[in-house]
């Protein structure tokens, strides 16, 4: 994350998250950088699906259709997230993080990553094979900065 955060600072660029199943850990890991206050804009933790609607602006027939751990709702949270923060790069996690919640089509560890930079967007499908709940947060964090990293 430190490179990450010199990469963003160099390139002058903002960045923001949308965060469900990491419950702020992709926040946290990057408030934990000196220096960050320079990129970092916005970070929101919609775990429930009435955030993800009333803060994030899904369309509630996303959720009902699709489910909130789903390729639509995360791109919807990514898109929303980034007219609410003006960011240069914006990042919505949605997923399971177990050990419960899963089921034969979504199981624990399913978690979508979207990362929207100008006009590219990023929808990551993932399934960490995990049933340890911080393994898969901790997983998913990883595999965000992964993307954005790639994305600068």
């Amino acid at each position: 994350m430190k490179t990450l955060v010199k990469k963003l600072t160099r390139k002058k660029l903002k960045i923001s998250f949308a965060e469900s199943c990491t419950g702020g850990m992709l926040a946290n890991t990057i408030t934990s950088i000196s220096g960050a206050s320079k990129v970092f804009n916005l970070g929101l933790i919609t775990y429930s699906n009435q955030a993800k609607i009333k803060v994030l602006k899904v369309n509630k027939n996303i959720i009902k259709r699709f489910g909130a751990v789903s390729h639509e709702c995360c791109k919807s949270m990514v898109v929303n997230l980034s007219k609410i923060s003006k960011a240069n790069i914006n990042v919505s996690i949605t997923g399971i993080a177990g050990p419960n919640g899963g089921s034969k089509k979504k199981p624990v560890g399913l978690v979508y990553i979207g990362v929207k930079k100008g006009n590219k967007i990023i929808i990551s499908k993932n399934i960490f094979n995990s049933k340890n709940r911080i393994s898969i947060q901790k997983s998913t964090v990883k595999k965000a900065i992964r993307i954005v990293d790639s994305l600068i």
